[in-house]
């Protein structure tokens, strides 16, 4: 079936509810009018309104609830209705989501799916597109999940929902209706923790994730005109880090970009270019090189596309590198 994104992450939550009684949805507005962005049209109509539970606007209750939910043998998949409406839940994510198993020494742990929406491109309010990955993926005890397709969000979303532990799982807002991909009906689930390889190459590395995949990709056709060969590895999972796979292709290549729309300053970039300076050091041909987001807010709609890594900023990235 060729589908959208938002379209696979609601086919998902169906199949996942029907295959477990356990699963429940809440937060905002994720009742009869299916969430803002409508990833959950229609289950409350199939499930009932006791396994897709309206809200208060209160993002920490949304999680402290789900954490008593889960503790007492449920599996919740919260909704946080865009990523910059999460900071009032961080204490109950840091405190206590990630901390489950740990503090109790295994006798509970937390097996609920943190969604939400991130980042910019869907010309909305600051607290509306931002990308504050980085922030969660320093928390022992959490996973943390980007899809970059529809193919990749059903499955990615199925294994999250069957994890016994907590994952964030984030979905870029950008890709819900950007474009359709045929998707199996059945399901089926993508391992946790492995990268994708999006694009094979030889020159040059580029790591990214989620939104920044179809720009990434964009960029590498712009770049192989000018015969330069790019390979693209789609992280997927930023929390635990494939790290085998991209020190074994910057091995192979010499040169790596890392793309993110984050901020620069202590972005997840600034750590996968550590670990390749720890582990590939003597391969490199180039110094690392960041392409991301700008260290402020997201700006108003107006100045969206000033502030947002697209494929000219990369390509220039691209074409730096391979001047060493």
């Amino acid at each position: 079936m060729m589908i959208t994104m938002a379209q696979a992450i609601n086919k998902t939550l169906a199949q996942e509810m029907e295959r477990d009684e356990r699963i429940v949805i809440l937060g905002e507005d994720v009742g009869p009018d299916g969430g803002v962005f409508r990833v959950t049209e229609g289950l409350v109509d199939r499930f009932g309104h006791e396994r897709v539970i309206d809200t208060p606007l209160a993002e920490s209750g949304i999680i402290g609830a789900s954490i008593g939910m889960s503790a007492m043998g449920l599996r919740p998949v919260p909704e946080i209705q865009f990523m910059g409406f999460v900071y009032p839940a961080f204490n109950q994510i840091i405190s206590h989501v990630a901390r489950l198993r740990n503090r109790t020494r295994g006798r509970f742990s937390a097996p609920l799916t943190i969604r939400m929406p991130y980042g910019a491109g869907v010309k909305a309010l600051e607290h509306h597109s931002e990308s504050t990955e980085a922030l969660f993926c320093q928390i022992p005890g959490l996973t943390v999940v980007v899809p970059s397709t529809p193919y990749e969000a059903k499955g990615l979303l199925s294994s999250a929902i069957r994890s016994d532990d907590p994952v964030i799982f984030l979905e870029p807002s950008r890709l819900y209706r950007s474009g359709k991909q045929e998707v199996p009906e059945e399901s089926y689930q993508i391992p946790i923790g492995k990268a994708r390889l999006v694009r094979e190459g030889r020159d040059l590395t580029i790591i990214a994730w989620g939104a920044m995949i179809p720009v990434v990709e964009k960029a590498a056709e712009d770049a192989q005109s000018l015969g330069i060969a790019v390979e693209i590895l789609d992280l997927r999972t930023l929390s635990p880090l494939d790290k085998e796979s991209f020190i074994s292709s910057v091995r192979k290549t010499g040169r790596a970009l890392v793309v993110h729309e984050a901020p620069k300053t202590c972005g997840l970039g600034a750590e996968i270019a550590a670990i390749i300076n720890e582990a590939a050091l003597l391969s490199l041909e180039a110094p690392i090189l960041r392409v991301t987001g700008w260290d402020i807010t997201v700006p108003l709609p107006k100045n969206e596309d000033y502030y947002y890594p697209g494929p000219e900023r990369i390509l220039r990235g691209i074409r730096r590198l391979m001047e060493f």
